[in-house]
């Protein structure tokens, strides 16, 4: 793949088409010099790293050089960046821990380079799995211990608490995993099954790897997801950071297994046909200084921000350097380790509102003012690594998707960088679950404000793509509740029993919850995203072993037990989840063009759109229900219900004739010159499609 970037150069970078979004947007002309200055920047930094490094293939490789390798003829040959550093040494069970035996040759631009001849014998002086360390002598001839930024495999003893020790991977040829399936295509309609290896089994412990592979992915098939996100895979010393406190960032956590272990996982998850992202941090990083990047040349810059703009305020962690030559290197070449080394598919980015402006978002309250969006706040090196990152993302990989974690809603982040845009695929649709938190925790469902949800839900860039989800990992941790733990609460310990006699507020929850899966799913965006559990309304919070809970298990797995028991009402939410993804998978309204809602009735509560030739008809009324209901329909002839909420399957209660035709008017009626009549229960939701479909 790498061939087609030796001949690249500068000159191959698109001419800007930047006037496409200023005629798309006319509200974004008074910026235009703002945004034609960021393509600029990008396109002087694209010089900048060819010119540099002779080609961007070789620059964002940086992994094959930096780092410690070991040769065909079992030399070791190590390479570090380390500006600050008087002094850099290789010590560990290899050379007895002698610190300062094994020095390394300063070279320019703050780089250092170490030579180590075969044994003797011929054999490699560090073998598989030895533990090393590099030493650092600052400027105040301090030595400092440190672990490469380019390790690729770290361990931890039992105790959360204990330093993480680098270890060599490099296992025998036969010992290597060498990958059997081909990945898969990007789908057209992305629905995403948000997961967790550490808490993704049932016991009170860690899960691995292995286990997910085994265990896991079929079930994420069988729901009909056709992609998993996998968090909390680059190494993080704490647990129950979730991943978000990386201190090794090309180390595979070696809590879930190996990194053998891992490459199976992903090889599995091809074979089943899924596309694989991984959630990449690439805003901050731990401020860990033993096992992490912080400090690691002995100054407070190096990798990040020296000073205050190299701390953030609220996640107590380090700022990386977007501007620093070798800073760019590291990230851009983390993101084509996962993708060459383990087979990764795609990327979801972490945080990208904090690379986006100076204030990381804290504090700031965006209310959709272009000028919150290109005024002084906004950190311009932040914004060009993104775009460095998407356009060596897709020019070398075109089955490749991003996916932005933005709350902030800057226009472009999800158009072309010719167009000036920050070139990823999808947003995340952050507005979504925070309206039905809301709603749940604030508004009785008989006040809800039908127009406002809408609103909510259809409240997107036109022609920037969007991930829509009602809840996710954030919904899930303990001091917030799942939607299904708002509607149900301590109700779910006693009466989810398909044996216990009716309960009105687990058939509620249940109703509400297939309700609020589907009208996210078909009307919030051009794609979908699930938290692991969330499909069959995991009845309890997530929360890592720590100290304020004694270091327990018991929050930190998913109970698949409550799921697969056919006497508990959890299979309907399921039932429910699995039928709505196998709907989407043959008629694709995700990427079909956005639903268009020809009817919100406030006092009856109803939302009626179109989207990819179905109608989808909610009814959130709590107690009223309407025979002969009145909707507008695009296209006479004659209906039939594909899916209704209220099947016994789905823990409704079998008030709707499935099997009954529905026959069109030449009346007009919603901006439609057709109409028909249907049965819309309370609480109950609908889609129709027409016979000749």
């Amino acid at each position: 793949m790498g061939g087609k970037w030796s001949t690249m150069n500068p000159s191959e970078v698109q001419v800007p088409e930047i006037n496409t979004l200023l005629e798309r947007d006319p509200y974004l002309k008074p910026y235009e010099n703002e945004i034609r200055k960021r393509y600029a920047l990008f396109k002087d930094y694209i010089e900048k790293l060819e010119t540099g490094d002779g080609s961007l293939d070789k620059f964002s490789k940086g992994y094959e050089i930096y780092g410690i390798h070991i040769n065909e003829d079992n030399s070791v040959i190590a390479k570090e960046w380390a500006p600050g550093a008087q002094e850099l040494f290789l010590t560990g069970d290899f050379n007895g821990w002698n610190r300062t035996t094994n020095s390394y040759k300063k070279l320019d631009y703050g780089k250092w380079e170490l030579h180590l001849p075969p044994n003797a014998d011929g054999s490699c002086p560090i073998k598989h799995l030895s533990e090393i360390k590099i030493i650092v002598k600052d400027q105040n001839n301090e030595l400092l211990e440190r672990l490469s930024p380019w390790a690729t495999y770290v361990t931890q003893d039992k105790s959360e608490s204990a330093t993480y020790k680098q270890r060599i991977w490099y296992p025998l040829p036969e010992n290597v995993y060498k990958f059997k399936y081909s990945k898969q295509k990007k789908p057209k309609s992305l629905r995403i099954y948000e997961c967790h290896v550490g808490i993704a089994t049932q016991e009170l412990k860690i899960g691995t790897y292995l286990e997910f592979a085994k265990n896991i992915i079929p079930r994420i098939v069988k729901q009909g997801y056709n992609a998993i996100q996998l968090m909390a895979i680059m190494e993080h010393a704490y647990y129950a950071s979730f991943g978000y406190q990386v201190t090794s960032f090309y180390a595979a956590s070696s809590r879930y297994g190996t990194p053998e272990e891992l490459k199976l996982l992903i090889d599995t998850a091809h074979q089943y046909g899924l596309y694989v992202l991984l959630d990449v941090v690439h805003s901050h990083a731990s401020k860990n200084t033993l096992d992490g990047l912080n400090m690691f040349d002995g100054t407070d810059g190096c990798f990040f921000h020296s000073g205050n703009r190299g701390h953030h305020p609220l996640w107590d962690s380090r700022l990386f350097n977007y501007g620093e030559y070798e800073v760019l290197r590291f990230l851009l070449s983390n993101l084509r380790w996962y993708i060459e080394e383990y087979n990764f598919d795609g990327f979801r980015f972490d945080g990208v509102t904090s690379m986006l402006y100076h204030s990381r978002g804290f504090g700031q309250g965006f209310t959709g003012h272009y000028e919150e969006y290109y005024g002084l706040n906004v950190d311009v090196e932040g914004v060009v690594y993104l775009m460095l990152a998407n356009y060596i993302l897709h020019y070398l990989y075109p089955n490749m998707i991003t996916i932005a974690e933005d709350v902030s809603g800057m226009p472009g982040v999800c158009r072309p960088i010719t167009e000036g845009g920050l070139g990823f695929d999808y947003r995340l649709a952050m507005a979504i679950p925070d309206k039905w938190i809301k709603l749940l925790k604030e508004i009785k469902d008989e006040d809800w404000n039908v127009g406002d949800i809408c609103w909510t839900l259809t409240n997107r860039r036109w022609m920037e793509k969007t991930v829509a989800y009602s809840e996710s990992h954030d919904q899930a941790l303990v001091g917030d509740k799942t939607i299904a733990f708002w509607l149900m609460d301590k109700e779910m310990y006693f009466h989810m029993s398909t044996l216990s006699p009716p309960n009105a507020i687990i058939n509620r929850g249940i109703a509400l919850h297939n309700l609020i899966t589907l009208i996210t799913h078909a009307l919030g965006g051009e794609a979908y995203l699930n938290f692991m559990g969330n499909e069959f309304g995991h009845p309890e919070w997530l929360d890592f072993p720590r100290a304020g809970n004694a270091d327990s298990y018991h929050y930190a797995r998913r109970q698949w037990n409550l799921v697969d028991d056919e006497l508990l009402k959890y299979k309907f939410m399921n039932n429910w989840d699995r039928a709505v993804n196998t709907l989407e998978a043959k008629y694709g309204w995700l990427h079909a063009e956005p639903g268009y809602i020809s009817l919100k009735h406030e006092e009856d509560k109803i939302i009626v759109f179109d989207r990819a030739e179905l109608i989808f008809v909610f009814n959130f009324h709590p107690i009223k229900s309407f025979p002969d209901y009145t909707i507008g329909v695009k296209s006479a002839g004659t209906y039939k219900i594909l899916l209704c909420s209220d099947d016994k399957n789905f823990g409704g209660e079998n008030r709707v004739d499935t099997n009954i035709q529905h026959f069109t008017k030449p009346e007009s009626f919603s901006d439609y010159s057709n109409s028909m009549m249907i049965y819309i229960p309370c609480r109950t939701a609908i889609i129709y499609i027409r016979e000749e479909l």
